[in-house]
């Protein structure tokens, strides 16, 4: 983070107010937005999700777990972490409890 002068970027009302409340102090103004969960931006949360749900689908049809290894290059333990979770199908329940409780 680059440190800044606060007199260059403030007004000049507006920076005496700040300095009644802190003064010669470094401080952090965090971003206005609402921070996002990791992966939301690049879309990658996404992917990860679309991809479990092949696999857990892959495996109820049939495919067993080291075929499915092969296939996404994944460990075993990784593959029956996904096919045995029952983590989306909660955030699905919180998903929708969420959107009803809204109305």
């Amino acid at each position: 983070m680059k440190y800044r002068n606060a007199k260059d970027i403030f007004p000049e009302k507006l920076l005496k107010q700040i300095q009644k409340y802190v003064s010669g102090e470094t401080i952090y103004i965090p971003a206005g937005v609402e921070k996002k969960d990791w992966g939301e931006t690049s879309g990658y949360q996404q992917y990860l999700r679309e991809r479990n749900a092949g696999i857990k689908e892959a495996f109820q049809k049939g495919k067993t777990i080291n075929e499915l290894m092969d296939q996404y290059s994944l460990s075993y333990d990784t593959i029956k972490r996904i096919v045995y979770s029952k983590k989306e199908i909660t955030m699905l329940k919180y998903s929708v409890f969420r959107w009803i409780e809204a109305m």
